[in-house]
């Protein structure tokens, strides 16, 4: 007689086996018992089940396919579905870059234009709102005095501010007397053109250039009152000579134009930037409701 096994002598998959057998055998009994005492009417033998997990297993096999299909046409179809967001994302990030790009450019352009400095032009240091020298056309046995009429009325506060504006003290370097040989004139240099410094003689605009020196040279006088020192402006030629006298040394300048203007012109009191005069008259002769203009440049 062949050897029985121990327990130890068994594999666990044997046991395992063994197992699920006993189990199986105890199975069967209890349902004989049950069919024996009436509990039950008909049992399905194991190799039933075994024919009926078989036909199960193979109607599995059978749906299988279709349910992977199904599932599959659904994965394509997410697939397909989420492929599509990418893209949209992916383009609206490609638009929204674009558009980042452009209003950052955009904001750069518009900073450098804020900060960027405008060029600038020298401001001319003109204190009159007319050209100097106005003043009402004389008439016998009445008072010379300055013509407001000119001036427009809203600039009547600043023309006398800058009436009120105290005149600085002589220089050396700043003319002293002016020579016309042409016409006659020999006449003082003051400093500033109102009212009462033209009284004394020929004024010098306020801020204009000293003879020599580059810039404007702009000297004012009457042409019927107060001497008439510039009374014949008008009949100055190209080429004449205007000599300035400083208390060192002497300046000559040359005529290069003569100009009618409205008393507004103030733009004739502007800087230059060479060496240049200006000598400004009331016209014509006792109407006075104009401005005679003598332009030259130092010879």
């Amino acid at each position: 007689m062949p050897r029985r096994k121990s327990i130890e002598d068994y594999t666990a998959f044997e046991l395992q086996q063994l197992l699920q057998q006993r189990r199986l055998v105890e199975r069967e009994e209890r349902l004989q018992a049950f069919q024996r005492s009436g509990r039950i009417l008909q049992t399905v033998k194991p190799a039933q089940w075994s024919t009926e997990s078989a036909n199960s297993a193979e109607e599995t096999d059978e749906v299988s396919p279709l349910r992977e299909r199904v599932i599959s046409r659904r994965r394509k179809g997410l697939d397909t579905f989420l492929l599509i967001v990418e893209v949209i994302a992916i383009v609206g990030l490609i638009v929204l870059f674009i558009n980042g790009a452009n209003l950052l450019q955009n904001l750069n352009r518009e900073s450098a234009s804020l900060l960027a400095l405008p060029s600038l032009t020298p401001t001319p240091l003109i204190t009159a709102v007319v050209l100097p020298g106005g003043h009402l056309a004389p008439v016998a046995g009445q008072e010379n005095s300055f013509n407001e009429a000119e001036i427009p009325e809203h600039l009547r506060p600043l023309m006398q501010s800058y009436a009120n504006l105290p005149i600085p003290t002589q220089s050396p370097q700043q003319a002293r007397q002016v020579q016309i040989p042409a016409i006659g004139v020999n006449a003082p240099i003051v400093m500033g053109d109102g009212w009462e410094q033209l009284k004394k003689g020929v004024g010098q605009h306020l801020g204009s250039a000293n003879p020599g020196e580059a810039g404007n040279l702009v000297l004012s006088a009457h042409n019927d009152i107060f001497s008439e020192i510039f009374r014949d402006l008008d009949q100055l030629k190209e080429g004449d000579e205007i000599i300035i006298i400083t208390q060192d040394r002497s300046f000559t300048y040359v005529v290069t134009g003569t100009l009618i203007v409205e008393p507004d012109r103030v733009d004739l009191l502007a800087p230059t930037s060479n060496s240049t005069i200006t000598l400004i008259s009331c016209y014509p002769y006792r109407v006075d409701t104009q401005r005679i203009v003598i332009q030259g440049v130092l010879q």
